[in-house]
């Protein structure tokens, strides 16, 4: 139930958010498939009122990324070592991802959205969303994906803060005309609330009930 609720108040923060393409080896571009709005904003004409709301927001978003992080992590350390290169075979599951290559492209995925809201140069060995070809191991994963959140963190530490630039992704729906900072995270989010469930999946195939949902 805890998991369920966490999921939902992330799905909350996005109000026409699609849901990602499946777990394929292919690049998802975290596509929402709707075509979206932005309301404007009301001018309140005091700054302090302005700093406020980007007070809050952090806040509310550094809370929902603890959470977010720890629910994850604990996932893809839930899993054996052995297990990560496992991939469902019986269905529909041609072309699906491994377990440890699910969490490196969530990883890889947190680090590029993370960059542009921070204004920088998307990371090099992100591999256009595969993450880095080196970083194979149960261990090494885990740590790319502890990297990944310190990123999304300071990114969520950034919002208001006029003196970095925002920069639009590829990997984004967003034009460089509505790209926002706030907008960014808030996609990061959603892309890897939608992998968590994913490895959830792959979890429970191998006989792991997710730490999430043990009492």
């Amino acid at each position: 139930m805890k998991q369920m609720k966490w999921i939902c108040a992330s799905s909350i923060l996005v109000v026409c958010a699609g849901t990602v393409p499946a777990e394929t080896e292919k690049p998802d571009r975290t596509a929402f498939w709707a075509q979206t709005s932005v309301a404007p904003t009301h001018q309140t004409g005091q700054g302090d009122a302005a700093t406020l709301d980007a007070e809050r927001e952090r806040r509310a978003l550094e809370v929902l990324l603890r959470s977010m992080a720890k629910e994850i992590v604990s996932a893809a350390d839930a899993m054996p070592a052995d297990k990560y290169g496992f991939a469902p075979t019986d269905g529909e599951f041609k072309g699906v991802r491994t377990f440890g290559k699910q969490v490196k492209h969530l990883a890889a995925t947190n680090h590029l959205l993370a960059a542009a809201a921070l204004g920088e140069e998307p990371p090099a060995d992100a591999g256009d969303e595969l993450g880095p070809e080196a970083i194979r191991t149960k261990a090494e994963i885990i740590d790319y994906l502890h990297g990944s959140f310190t990123h999304l963190e300071k990114a969520v530490e950034a919002i208001g803060d006029e003196r970095l630039a925002v920069k639009s992704s590829p990997i984004s729906p967003l034009s460089a005309n509505t790209v926002t900072r706030l907008a960014l995270v808030v996609e990061a989010y959603v892309h890897a609330f939608n992998h968590y469930g994913q490895m959830v999946e792959y979890l429970r195939m191998n006989g792991v009930v997710p730490p999430a949902s043990r009492p």
